[in-house]
C-alpha cells in the first residue's frame, strides 16, 4: 500500500489574499485524533511534495478539511492556492501530532491559544464533545493581523452555537477570544501581551493562568510558540508529552518551519 491516499478536492474557500481553506474526500480507512495533523500535498514532476497540514475536520466527519496561507514563492502553497474543485491531492495514511487530549493531565479550564493558521487543529477541538466533557470551559483565543485574517469567525459565532447536536454546549462552555494587531477591533493585542498584563482574563472573567487549574494548547507561528511557552512555564505549566502527560502542549512539528 502506498504511503499516501489520493482525495479529491470537494471545495475551495478564499478568505482573504492571503489565506483559504478547502475540504476533500476521506479514505474509509483514515484514523486520527482530534487535534493532529498529516502530511499533505501534490505530485510534483513525479515527485510527492507534502507539508504538515493539521485537520479542520472533526475526526467523525465524512469529509477532511484544511486551512491554509497563500506563499507566492512557497513550493506547495504557491500550487495549493490555485486548488480547483475534482483536483487530486496526496494524504498520508498515518496522522500523528501533539495536540490531543491525551497528552494533558485532567483540568477545570481548557485554553486553545493560537495565532494564524494555528487556529486550524482548535477548529477540531471545539467540536470534539469529548472536550466538553473533559472540561468546564473551554477558551479559544485567536491572534491576527487583520480582521478578514479572522477565519471562521462568522461560523464560530454565528453557526456553532446553534449546532443540532452540541449548540448548547458550545452555547455555554465555549469562549472564544480573537484579537487583532494591525485594525482596530473590539480586542486588540499580542495574545503574549494580552497574558502578560492580565487584560485577557479581564475581558473574559476568570482569573490568570493556574497550572492547578488551567491546561493550554498552543499553536502558531514559531515565535508565538516560543513567547507563550515561556509564559507558561514561568507560571508553573508543564509540557506533556505521550509517555507524561502535562499541564500545556505544543505541535512541535510546526516549530522550525
Amino acid at each position: 500500500m502506498s504511503a499516501f491516499a489520493e482525495e479529491t478536492v470537494l471545495s475551495v474557500h478564499h478568505w482573504n489574499d492571503s489565506l483559504f481553506s478547502f475540504t476533500t474526500t476521506r479514505d474509509q480507512s483514515l484514523r486520527f485524533k482530534t487535534g493532529q495533523f498529516a502530511m499533505l500535498g501534490l505530485e510534483v514532476e513525479g515527485k510527492p511534495l507534502m507539508r504538515a497540514y493539521s485537520f479542520v475536520s472533526a475526526p467523525y466527519e465524512d469529509h477532511l478539511e484544511f486551512y491554509s496561507i497563500k506563499v507566492q514563492e512557497g513550493p506547495l502553497t504557491s500550487r495549493l492556492q490555485h486548488l480547483e474543485v475534482g483536483d487530486k491531492l496526496l494524504l498520508s495514511r498515518k496522522p500523528t501530532g501533539s495536540l490531543i487530549i491525551d497528552n494533558l493531565i485532567p483540568g477545570k479550564n481548557l485554553y486553545l491559544l493560537s495565532t494564524g493558521t494555528g487556529l486550524a487543529p482548535f477548529m477540531s477541538v471545539i467540536r470534539d464533545p469529548e472536550f466538553y466533557d473533559a472540561f468546564e470551559k473551554i477558551i479559544l483565543c485567536h491572534g491576527v493581523r487583520q480582521i478578514s485574517d479572522l477565519g471562521y469567525y462568522d461560523y464560530i459565532t454565528k453557526e456553532l452555537p446553534k449546532h443540532e447536536y452540541f449548540g448548547e454546549m458550545i452555547q455555554e462552555q465555549l469562549i472564544y477570544y480573537p484579537t487583532v494587531t494591525r485594525e482596530p477591533f473590539k480586542n486588540e493585542g499580542r495574545l503574549t501581551d494580552l497574558i502578560e498584563s492580565g487584560k485577557l482574563f479581564e475581558d473574559i472573567g476568570l482569573p490568570p493562568f493556574n497550572p492547578e487549574n488551567d491546561r493550554i494548547m498552543i499553536c502558531g507561528s514559531p515565535s508565538m510558540l516560543k513567547d507563550l511557552v515561556e509564559v507558561s512555564k514561568s507560571r508553573g505549566f508543564v509540557e506533556g508529552t505521550s509517555h507524561a502527560p502535562g499541564t500545556y502542549v505544543i505541535e512541535r512539528a510546526f516549530v522550525e518551519k
